[in-house]
C-alpha cells in the first residue's frame, strides 16, 4: 500500500476555498437578479425563500468552511482513509457535478459553474485516483452523496438562524453575530 500524501487530503480546503470564493462574490447578488426569471419559468415555487442575503452567503459558506476544514484534516491525519474525509470529497465532486447542471437548465450563469469544471470536478478525480492508487479502500461513498445534501441544508438552516431570518430581519441579525459592514 502507497502513501497518501497530506496534501492530497489539504487540497480538498484548497479547492473549496477557491470554488466558494466564486460563490461568495455572486451568490447574493445573482439570486437576486435570477429570480424573476425563475419565478416565470417555474411559477409556484417559493422562490422568495431561496434568495440568499450577503450576511446568509458570508455564514453559510463560513460554516461550511469549518465543515471542510475538519474532513480535510481528518483526512491528512489518517492519510485519506478517514470516511469524514471520503465523504467530503465525495460530496464536493458531486457538488460540482450539480453546479453543471444548474447552469444547463438555467441556461446561463449560476453561482459557481464557473470554477466547478475547472477546480471541483478536476480535483476531485484526481484526488480519487490517487487514493486508489495508493490502496486506500473507499469507504462508501454512495452514502456521503446521499447525505450532502443534509449537511448542506443543515449549514443553511444554521445560517438563516445566525443571520436573523427567522424571526428578525437579515440586516439585524447579520449585525447581531458581526456579519455586516453597517
Amino acid at each position: 500500500m502507497g502513501r497518501v500524501p497530506a496534501g492530497v487530503a489539504w487540497g480538498l480546503l484548497a479547492a473549496w476555498v477557491v470554488h466558494d470564493a466564486e460563490e461568495l462574490a455572486t451568490m447574493a447578488r445573482w439570486t437576486r437578479a435570477a429570480r424573476p426569471r425563475l419565478e416565470e419559468r417555474l411559477p409556484g415555487m417559493p422562490w422568495e425563500r431561496l434568495e440568499v442575503s450577503q450576511a446568509h452567503a458570508n455564514a453559510a459558506i463560513g460554516l461550511m468552511g469549518g465543515v471542510m476544514a475538519v474532513a480535510s484534516g481528518l483526512g491528512a491525519r489518517t492519510g485519506g482513509r478517514s470516511a469524514v474525509f471520503q465523504a467530503a470529497l465525495a460530496g464536493f465532486g458531486v457538488h460540482g457535478v450539480v453546479h453543471l447542471a444548474q447552469a444547463a437548465l438555467f441556461r446561463g450563469y449560476t453561482p459557481g459553474v464557473v470554477t466547478a469544471p475547472v477546480v471541483v470536478i478536476p480535483y476531485s478525480v484526481w484526488a480519487w485516483r490517487r487514493l486508489r492508487r495508493a490502496g486506500v479502500p473507499s469507504r462508501g461513498p454512495r452514502a456521503a452523496v446521499a447525505a450532502f445534501p443534509l449537511v448542506l441544508a443543515g449549514v443553511h438552516a444554521l445560517a438563516h438562524a445566525l443571520t436573523g431570518r427567522y424571526g428578525r430581519t437579515g440586516r439585524q441579525g447579520a449585525r447581531r453575530v458581526g456579519l455586516s459592514r453597517s
